[in-house]
């Protein structure tokens, strides 16, 4: 199964949700998704952030059902705000870097580096939250359709980013081009 399939195309949102916190970026995130808005956690740039390194990018078409269910979930953000031009771009979080027979996804400051003829994930790497740890032992020699998601098992903004990076390796996997 080649390991790299499809180019995934560009998300183009128009707009981020802000928030103050983390844990309120990734609470709306998870609501958001449930309802089935396709929504992207992103870095924003420095000039539109509101006290979190982490925003939702959004359809700004959808932003009046968005702000409902958001309101209706108690899910707090700051403020709705369109990506115009001249803003700076916003901070790319997921990177693939290909090291011959292994692949390594990073995302943020978490990494996930999977053998490709296998699909075994071979070392995880980054962060320093209290879960790391544990994550590791949980991943480390499984196949990649086979490991536990760290948003499951973890509970920080590490999990987070090591479950994104474990998504972009399932996709890279399976050839496919879906979030």
């Amino acid at each position: 199964m080649p390991l790299f399939g499809k180019k995934k195309p560009s998300f183009e949102g128009g707009g981020l949700v802000l928030f103050m916190d983390v844990q309120d970026a990734i609470r709306a995130d998870k609501v958001l998704r449930k309802a089935d808005y396709a929504v992207k956690l992103v870095a924003p740039p420095p000039e539109l952030r509101k006290g979190c390194d982490l925003a939702v990018e959004i359809n700004l078409v959808e932003q009046p059902g968005i702000e409902r269910l958001l309101r209706e979930k108690d899910a707090p953000y700051v403020s709705v705000a369109p990506l115009m031009v001249g803003t700076a771009g916003l901070l790319e979080i997921v990177k693939v870097t290909d090291f011959g027979e292994w692949t390594m996804v990073k995302a943020a400051n978490m990494k996930l580096t999977l053998e490709k003829s296998s699909g075994v994930i071979v070392n995880t790497s980054g962060g320093g939250c209290p879960d790391i740890p544990y994550m590791h032992a949980e991943l480390v020699g499984k196949k990649l359709n086979e490991a536990p998601r760290p948003k499951d098992v973890g509970f920080t903004l590490c999990a987070l980013m090591l479950d994104r990076a474990l998504d972009e390796s399932l996709n890279l996997w399976s050839g496919g081009n879906h979030p």
